[in-house]
């Protein structure tokens, strides 16, 4: 356990100093986040009662979808992986002292962990300096707050334990570009990144919200801005839980077995 918390440390150690990609992060995501927002208030305007979430709730689900995008989103990627598997040097990572699956679960969350913070502070304290309607709406209450915080640690959780899943089938493929563009394209569609679940239509959001995409951003997402309370945000802690053992057993099995058929050629 020491050597893995070691190699968490040091990743997000790492990380971390990469300010200048940062700033330009902040930016990009509090513009995207102001525009998002303003067409959002567009379509409020015209009939504010045909919508399932308050104004409010939805101006605060989009300013904390961009503070934490690179914390909960499928389509961030780990270079350092793919490449790991593409070119051979995965070779140097099986000679080392530590099981795969776990150098590479420790490694990729805290790649994402680290950058939510550089880039989260400055996007929340610009959402809650701006004004009414379009402020950042916090919890109302501590209980609310501490389920948020449990919730996100499971989403991220989950949307590492799924990436991992999709680096693993990277053995299979000779390019990263296609299962990367589907499998982003599906996550983001299914997981809220697009537009909040609680807009789906009924027979679809039923499926959805049962699917491991509703417990990456959406469910603390959902917590924080009080759309999810009570018992129901308690189910929805234990479905990602349920969702993180789930993809963590059947990523380390498809770890395990592209491992016992890999040969990596050259010298």
């Amino acid at each position: 356990m020491r050597s893995y918390l070691a190699v968490f440390r040091i990743r997000f150690i790492a990380t971390l100093q990469y300010r200048e990609a940062a700033l330009a992060g902040i930016a990009t995501q509090a513009a995207w986040g102001a525009m998002e927002i303003l067409a959002f208030g567009a379509l409020y305007r015209s009939e504010p009662s045909a919508f399932p979430m308050l104004f409010s709730q939805t101006v605060s689900y989009i300013w904390l979808q961009q503070a934490f995008l690179t914390m909960f989103e499928v389509w961030y990627w780990e270079s350092d992986i793919s490449s790991a598997i593409i070119d051979g040097s995965i070779a140097y990572e099986l000679a080392r002292p530590l099981d795969l699956y776990g150098k590479w679960f420790c490694q990729a969350s805290a790649n994402r962990l680290a950058r939510a913070l550089l880039r989260s502070l400055p996007v929340l304290l610009f959402s809650l300096a701006a004004k009414e309607p379009y402020r950042l709406t916090l919890p109302q209450t501590f209980a609310c707050f501490g389920m948020f915080l449990i919730s996100a640690a499971l989403g991220l959780g989950v949307v590492t334990a799924f990436s991992l899943i999709v680096y693993a089938s990277l053995f299979y493929t000779i390019s990263p570009s296609g299962i990367r563009a589907i499998i982003s394209s599906l996550a983001g569609f299914l997981g809220g990144s697009i537009i909040p679940l609680p807009f789906f239509p009924a027979p679809v959001r039923a499926v959805a919200e049962k699917l491991p995409f509703a417990c990456m951003q959406n469910m603390p997402l959902r917590i924080f801005i009080g759309d999810i309370y009570g018992q129901e945000a308690i189910k929805g802690i234990f479905l990602q839980a349920f969702w993180l053992l789930a993809l963590v057993g059947l990523g380390k099995a498809f770890i395990s077995k592209a491992l016992s058929k890999v040969v990596v050629q050259g010298g």
